[in-house]
């Protein structure tokens, strides 16, 4: 299968409705073009898994902005006062979820397993409606894993076959979300030719990966 394909024909795979991951932390690593040209074509209703929501002039912030979200499942929405905005009117759902206990709902979505135990929320809001265990004389909730219907994240270089190499701090979710979405597109800011990325530096195998778009275009 041809895995690198045009920014209009990746966009047009997301549709009304579906539940999006979208990777990054801060903008840092998002795939700002595809997030653009859904902006763009006001693809709407979509649930939102994210670390946050950045900022209203930024990657993942442009989508709430444009109300373009019906729900949120993010760590944090303290730098888009649009989204505390969105929130305190009620006009878009925020789920606001502990940030390591997000990484790990998200893992947990890829790896298949049924969810993990964490101490983190016991006895506060946070574990209302949820199952609580107790082991060894500590208490747990259980928290359940996490997936989506697509996964749109950003790569610093990928090859023709799909392999993804992050620089820096760009890595952040993007490798676990690879692994718990039904459909993966990769923004690569640089595409190179099938084995030219050193196997030691590939983060998430090209079998992970369905389609690449190039992030370098104008």
């Amino acid at each position: 299968m041809e895995k690198l394909i045009e920014m209009d024909e990746a966009v047009d795979k997301i549709e009304d409705g579906m539940t999006v991951m979208i990777g990054g932390f801060l903008n840092c690593g998002t795939p700002e073009r595809i997030i653009d040209k859904l902006v763009e074509k006001e693809v709407k209703d979509l649930c939102l898994i994210a670390n946050d929501t950045s900022f209203p002039d930024k990657g993942i912030g442009k989508l709430i902005v444009n109300k373009q979200i019906c729900k949120a499942v993010v760590s944090h929405i303290g730098t888009n006062k649009e989204s505390g905005r969105q929130m305190s009117a009620k006009e878009t759902e925020f789920v606001l979820v502990p940030q390591g206990t997000l990484a790990e709902q998200i893992r947990a979505g890829g790896m298949g397993l049924g969810g993990i135990l964490t101490k983190t929320g016991v006895g506060t809001e946070v574990e209302k409606g949820k199952k609580k265990l107790t082991i060894k004389g500590e208490d747990y909730i259980l928290e359940e894993p996490i997936r989506a219907d697509i996964a749109l994240l950003y790569g610093s270089v990928a090859d023709e076959k799909g392999n993804v190499m992050y620089r820096g701090t760009t890595r952040n979710f993007n490798p676990i979300m690879a692994m718990a979405a039904d459909k993966i597109i990769v923004e690569a800011r640089e595409i190179v030719e099938a084995g030219s990325i050193d196997p030691h530096l590939i983060m998430t195998p090209g079998a992970l990966v369905d389609y690449i778009v190039r992030g370098d275009e104008a």
